[in-house]
């Protein structure tokens, strides 16, 4: 039996050549190639096979009974391998039912998902989005594997095997409920400090640094109220008179369901910068060029 491994694709582009051609002279103008060349393919074809494949005769170069049998098999496996080899040219929004995987933190669920889900609802009916979480030092190896197509928000310190573009920069505000007594008059840092604050304990960068700054102007350690994420926070807020200091793109979200309000904090808080990134492995990959485009038309900024 006869391996892949063991056969050069040329051989086999030879092969249907001279089998299409039956001239040798034809086969090479074809594949841009000396008659010589074709005709050295040949004979390590006729090695490999142990079979003349092809004789030569007043009408040409005849196929033997294995030629003419292998011709048709051969046939289809180059036109799959050539279908393989130009997929980057095969993608369809409108007809893909690719399914893209997004890593994405919990606040890029809330602000990207709902108009990136409605966009591809009218663009590409059957392609699938699937969210979840990496973290930054696993993005590499997860782009990499293909396990993770792209990437979008502010994660930091990313392998240079990932390309970046950026989408948007935002400040960090502070939200509570309609009403409350820190929406009222100047919010001082003192009247901000006093306020009972509700702290999320993302232990990424770059939450992590905002923490860390609230805690130097005095908010307190050990509040009382903490959660790990940023996904119950406009519940927690929206029931209580807590505040919480968030990214304004999550604030906007939030306001208006959960009849918050919010105001620029009285700190100097380091903006939150936005990303899409992907794996330069995929980046002539028309999808994931495609989506990558989409989420610049919708949210660039």
């Amino acid at each position: 039996m006869i391996e892949p491994h063991a056969i050069d694709l040329n051989l086999l582009s030879v092969f249907q050549e001279v089998y299409r051609e039956r001239q040798i002279s034809s086969a090479a103008r074809r594949l841009g190639l000396s008659q010589s060349a074709v005709s050295n393919a040949l004979a390590r074809l006729r090695r490999s096979f142990g079979d003349e494949l092809f004789v030569r005769t007043a009408s040409g170069m005849q196929p033997t009974p294995l030629a003419a049998q292998m011709a048709e098999p051969i046939g289809a496996a180059m036109a799959q391998v050539a279908l393989a080899l130009n997929q980057r040219s095969r993608f369809d929004p409108a007809t893909s039912n690719r399914r893209f995987n997004l890593a994405m933190t919990d606040v890029g669920e809330i602000y990207f998902m709902p108009a990136l889900i409605e966009r591809c609802r009218q663009l590409a009916p059957q392609v699938q989005l699937s969210s979840l979480r990496v973290a930054s030092s696993q993005l590499k190896e997860e782009m990499e594997g293909g396990r993770v197509d792209l990437a979008v928000g502010p994660f930091e310190d990313v392998s240079e095997a990932l390309y970046q573009r950026q989408l948007f920069r935002q400040p960090f505000v502070t939200m509570f409920r309609k009403g409350h007594p820190l929406g009222r008059g100047a919010l001082t840092p003192e009247r901000f400090v006093g306020a009972e604050h509700l702290l999320v304990d993302a232990a990424d960068s770059p939450y992590d640094r905002v923490n860390a700054v609230l805690l130097r102007a005095g908010v307190k350690a050990d509040s009382r109220f903490r959660v790990p994420h940023f996904t119950a926070v406009p519940y927690i807020v929206g029931s209580s008179d807590l505040v919480v200091t968030v990214p304004q793109k999550l604030a906007e979200r939030a306001a208006a369901p959960f009849g918050l309000e919010w105001v620029a904090p009285p700190l100097d808080l380091p903006p939150l910068q936005t990303h899409i990134f992907w794996h330069r492995r995929f980046n002539q990959d028309p999808g994931s060029a495609w989506l990558r485009g989409l989420l610049a038309d919708v949210f660039a900024e």
